[in-house]
């Protein structure tokens, strides 16, 4: 799986934007980002949660990063302003204690290593500052792409969802968060609902080859994708429905 294709930022924008915007202000005052303060933001993407960040404390001390090329190029393309770096989570290019919050939105699971990144933004966080992050309740059914991967274990019990993330789970994000050395750890559910006007709105982001489910209807034939499609769509409401997800989320001082 990549997020280095061409497009990916405008892909990954039709395809989990329509969930990590929603969620982006609902972790951000979870947080609870202040102005005046110095924020990075780890793993930024397109920069769902960076918007958010810039509305709050300004673009002059929002900072964001993020190891894939065409995600920061869609982000610089959407904040000019804004200072980017490309790099992963696990070598942040900055000084020790240099920021005074810094989050990391659906990020995590997708880490190479997730305790060394978290390791990363308690070193690059001020003492006393705050270490955030959220990732989608992937192993409960309740994440945005529950009702996808249901799916696809109907048609083939033996394909490989994305439960085993890291931080999927209740209680991973803590843990991590402890093993960083963080204190104060905290741990709450944040949810959003998104409207769809229809089964085909809803299908077609899936098929932009983008993260593990964009993957798994890419390696499929053109038989095995309108299977997969009308599977989703026979247990799915006719007409405009809701979804609603929950991430875990955890904060901590660094």
């Amino acid at each position: 799986m990549t997020f280095d294709m061409a497009g990916a930022g405008e892909a990954y924008g039709r395809f989990m934007g329509r969930y990590s915007e929603p969620l982006a202000p609902v972790f951000a005052d979870w947080v609870g980002v202040r102005r005046g303060e110095r924020v990075l933001d780890v793993g930024c993407g397109p920069g769902a949660l960076s918007g958010v960040l810039i509305d709050r404390v300004g673009v002059g001390r929002v900072v964001a990063v993020d190891p894939s090329e065409p995600f920061v190029e869609s982000i610089h393309g959407r904040f000019p302003d804004l200072e980017v770096h490309r790099s992963p989570a696990e070598q942040l290019p900055f000084t020790d204690a240099h920021f005074d919050q810094t989050l990391a939105q659906l990020v995590v699971h997708f880490m190479q290593d997730p305790l060394t990144g978290m390791a990363e933004m308690a070193r690059v966080t001020r003492r006393g500052g705050t270490v955030a992050a959220c990732v989608w309740d992937l192993a409960g059914n309740r994440s945005p792409l529950s009702h996808f991967w249901a799916a696809v274990r109907r048609l083939d019990p033996h394909a490989t969802d994305e439960s085993w993330a890291f931080g999927a789970r209740e209680g991973q994000l803590a843990e991590l968060a402890t093993d960083a050395g963080l204190a104060d750890v905290e741990s709450s559910e944040l949810a959003v609902t998104v409207s769809h006007s229809s089964f085909d709105e809803w299908w077609e982001p899936y098929t932009l080859g983008i993260g593990p489910a964009g993957d798994h209807v890419a390696s499929l034939d053109a038989a095995g994708r309108d299977a997969l499609r009308e599977e989703c769509r026979r247990t799915l409401p006719g007409g405009a429905f809701e979804v609603t997800a929950v991430a875990w989320a955890v904060r901590a001082h660094a």
